[in-house]
């Protein structure tokens, strides 16, 4: 009752809006979106570095780089994505420089929002520079098929974690001075991408050098998939934030996509599978725009229900794991974060908890589903110096 209360409330924080420059992306000299070069069997091999555009370097970094390397998508196929590397200023210590990957948040699923072509946004690039001065060199995926051919699938926690570890991979054979050991984090949807990354680390990683230390998730979405198996033309009974129906049709949009034999579109009416449509190319500020004000339930001719296994499909699909962590997890979430509403993550924490799984907890309460990644900064920092040492 209390998670549909959140949901009814309205919105107090605005979504980041999706970076552009100047109207349009930049892919500095690797525009990967219709890439159909040889892609190597094994994930994580780099396949081309690049120089970043300058335009959109804001941090302060020693060089940054674009890079296209070998990862699954989510058909289990061969595929890739890109990311953006930053490496500190100054000379690496001995050992090199230890990483962090950076998954990031929701900007919608199109090409055109592909982060490593876009500037940074201000709360994102705050983040980066303080790991920057803290002395970690960046990746930071677009997972796959954002930026290169096909669907990027929203909140699929398997290929957006071997997006997260096959970036890392490819980072360190590009010949920087990079130790093998690495932490993940990320905000809202990268933190379950990065939750995801880090339960899976030992396994996606083995055979390497790499050296996985922990993992540091904000505005973590769990349990989610509990409540989207209730959507259909009787609920949500109210209207919604626009940031809900924007990430609910994100959600219906990268579930069809992935899953195709479930026949998504026969549970949506019209509109419905003309929102999922424009959901695969709109970023996300001016999806929120469309979505606002709108009726979900307007979207749906049939119960989500009615799809064949839908719980356990959706399950599968958007989990947040809480069992089988073998390195340090930290959640911090805001207590007034409505568009991850705390019930939701703290279902988690209490099955972690049951678990003895490895988990550091902070609440912010006067923070929402955005500034909780700031507020969360000297926390995070304790933490991260912990086990990179």
């Amino acid at each position: 009752m209390l998670s549909l209360l959140l949901l009814a409330a309205p919105a107090t924080a605005a979504a980041a809006p999706a970076p552009t420059v100047g109207d349009q992306p930049r892919w500095s000299g690797l525009d990967a979106r219709q890439y159909n070069g040889p892609i190597p069997d094994l994930p994580g091999m780099l396949i081309r570095s690049v120089p970043m555009d300058p335009a959109l370097v804001d941090a302060p970094v020693g060089s940054a780089f674009r890079i296209l390397y070998s990862t699954p998508n989510q058909h289990s196929d061969r595929a890739t994505s890109t990311a953006f590397v930053y490496v500190p200023r100054g000379q690496a210590p001995v050992g090199g420089w230890p990483v962090v990957a950076w998954a990031h948040g929701t900007v919608g699923l199109g090409d055109d929002c592909t982060p490593s072509a876009n500037p940074l946004g201000t709360r994102v690039l705050t983040l980066i520079e303080h790991w920057l001065a803290q002395g970690y060199a960046i990746v930071g995926t677009d997972y796959a098929g954002q930026g290169t051919p096909g669907l990027m699938s929203y909140l699929n926690s398997q290929v957006q974690a071997t997006s997260i570890i096959d970036s890392v991979k490819a980072t360190h054979q590009m010949g920087l001075p990079l130790s093998p050991k690495y932490a993940i984090t990320g905000q809202s949807q990268g933190a379950g991408a990065a939750l995801n990354a880090g339960r899976r680390a030992t396994e996606l990683d083995a055979g390497s050098p790499l050296d996985y230390r922990g993992v540091v998730g904000t505005g973590t979405p769990a349990n989610i998939e509990w409540l989207v198996q209730f959507g259909g033309p009787e609920f949500p009974p109210v209207i919604l934030p626009a940031g809900l129906t924007t990430y609910a049709m994100y959600i219906v949009a990268g579930l069809r996509d992935a899953r195709p034999d479930l026949d998504v579109d026969g549970v949506l009416t019209p509109l419905g599978r003309r929102l999922a449509d424009t959901a695969e190319t709109m970023c996300l500020t001016s999806f929120k725009n469309l979505m606002d004000g709108r009726d979900l339930r307007q979207a749906f001719a049939k119960p989500v229900a009615s799809l064949p296994d839908a719980y356990g499909a959706l399950r599968q699909h958007m989990q947040t794991p809480a069992t089988g962590y073998d390195r340090p997890v930290f959640l911090g979430h805001g207590l007034l974060d409505i568009d991850v509403p705390i019930p939701f993550p703290a279902s988690l924490v209490v099955e972690m908890l049951a678990a003895r799984e490895p988990v550091e907890v902070h609440v912010y309460p006067a923070d929402d589903h955005f500034t909780a990644m700031s507020a969360s900064i000297s926390d995070a920092t304790r933490f991260m110096n912990t086990i990179m040492r």
